[in-house]
């Protein structure tokens, strides 16, 4: 027993929309495995220990959001690449994957999922774009840098990494998810306390300090590990396929 893939896919992209994205990589089926599905093994990257773990519970498909096939990167199947492909073919497992469409998706996407954890009022994006990836939103009480670290902590499993830079008390934030650390001068301009991302630059401490405003990393994969969760939830919830998250923590 289980689903079509076709209907997971026409799913998914009905709920995520990636015809609307000038993206990174291709969304949504990289991978062509057996059908139909009864499993699906939601994790944040396919790394190769993240896949050997799928497979040994039994997924039929797994949902990730950061795939393969990146722009600018070698396109020869060798290496860790062939290694990660050869896997997925010999035990006949879909790849599914979801990039910028995931991050900015109103309920389900990364963004939506940071500003819950957070504990922020009201989260939104910045435009009414579909494709806007910036966030900005009032924390339920204010409260201090340090104690925001902590919130952060706490709810991200890691550690945030903080430039000082704004008021004593932080009230309103903006962040987005992942490697977005140069949205920070944008962030800047819509006063707010402090903007929130998952990497840093350099460049980053120098922006936060001249512009008034606090900075967190809080880790790429810790930002990012909701999302996709809540998107097999809705499968699962959907179309009543098996769900399970698998989780390959990165320090990064």
């Amino acid at each position: 027993m289980g689903t079509d893939r076709d209907t997971i896919l026409k799913t998914l992209n009905g709920w995520l929309e990636p015809d609307r994205f000038q993206d990174y990589c291709p969304n949504g089926l990289q991978v062509e495995g057996r059908h139909p599905v009864a499993r699906v093994i939601s994790g944040v990257t396919a790394s190769q220990r993240f896949l050997e773990q799928a497979i040994e519970a039994g997924a039929d498909m797994v949902l990730v959001h950061h795939g393969y096939f990146w722009k600018g990167e070698d396109p020869c199947i060798r290496g860790m690449k062939q290694r990660r492909i050869r896997t997925l073919l010999a035990n006949d497992v879909s790849l599914v994957a979801y990039h910028l469409p995931l991050d900015a998706h109103r309920t389900m996407g990364n963004n939506a999922c940071l500003g819950a954890t957070l504990g922020v009022r009201n989260p939104e994006p910045v435009t009414d774009d579909p494709r806007e990836l910036l966030w900005q939103g009032e924390l339920d009480e204010p409260v201090s840098a340090e104690a925001l670290g902590r919130r952060m902590e706490d709810g991200l499993a890691q550690t945030p990494l903080h430039v000082a830079g704004g008021p004593e008390i932080i009230k309103r934030v903006a962040w987005c998810t992942g490697g977005a650390q140069g949205m920070i001068d944008r962030a800047a301009g819509l006063s707010v306390d402090a903007y929130i991302s998952g990497e840093i630059s350099e460049p980053t401490v120098h922006s936060a300090r001249e512009n008034g405003i606090h900075f967190y990393a809080a880790g790429h994969h810790a930002t990012e590990r909701h999302g996709v969760q809540a998107l097999g939830a809705a499968l699962e919830s959907a179309l009543g396929i098996e769900h399970h998250f698998i989780d390959d923590p990165s320090p990064a």
